[in-house]
């Protein structure tokens, strides 16, 4: 199954709109973990002067990096698959103590059309996860969901100074194929 890439074929595809809301609400520092669903994303990120684009050997790291761009007044994003979620459940906590904005793109496996049977444990417990941990979970499963929910999540994390998460579901950035 290919990646959905546009919601017509007039439109830009959704991932290119959608670095282009980060832009709108001023991120300066995107961290990741590489991922084929963000792709896109990353590759924006590492062409962007403007923009620290951050590789991260592992996904908690982006927790504490996202204390410290608004520590230092910036604005960050944390891009990473549901798998590296549950590699973040302590470091999720220094949110809540911290008192800090936090936005996530979360990239889902485990579901629609999956068939890496590794992905499905974490792919079924991460929203459930990440709102036990304090994270408002906002779903995006169409290319027309993903630029409103991310415009949301932006409020709420950068205005409203909350933690949120956009779950990318697998119907919007597409089922890899396992063999």
């Amino acid at each position: 199954m290919n990646t959905q890439t546009t919601t017509s074929a007039a439109s830009r595809p959704w991932q290119e709109e959608l670095y282009d809301v980060l832009k709108e609400f001023d991120v300066s520092h995107v961290a990741y973990v590489p991922d084929g669903g963000h792709r896109v994303l990353i590759d924006r990120a590492l062409a962007d002067p403007e923009v620290n684009a951050i590789p991260l050997t592992t996904e908690e790291e982006g927790v504490a990096m996202m204390a410290g761009v608004h520590l230092g007044g910036g604005r960050g994003v944390l891009l990473m698959q549901s798998s590296g979620s549950g590699n973040c459940i302590n470091m999720l906590s220094l949110i809540s103590g911290g008192r800090f904005p936090f936005l996530t793109l979360v990239t889902m496996r485990g579901e629609f059309g999956e068939g890496n049977p590794w992905q499905f444990p974490m792919g079924q417990a991460t929203q459930a996860v990440l709102e036990a941990m304090g994270l408002h979970c906002i779903r995006a499963d169409t290319a027309a969901d993903i630029i409103p929910a991310a415009r949301a999540a932006a409020n709420q994390a950068y205005f409203a100074g909350g933690a949120v998460a956009v779950l990318m579901g697998q119907r919007l950035i597409g089922a890899k194929r396992f063999w």
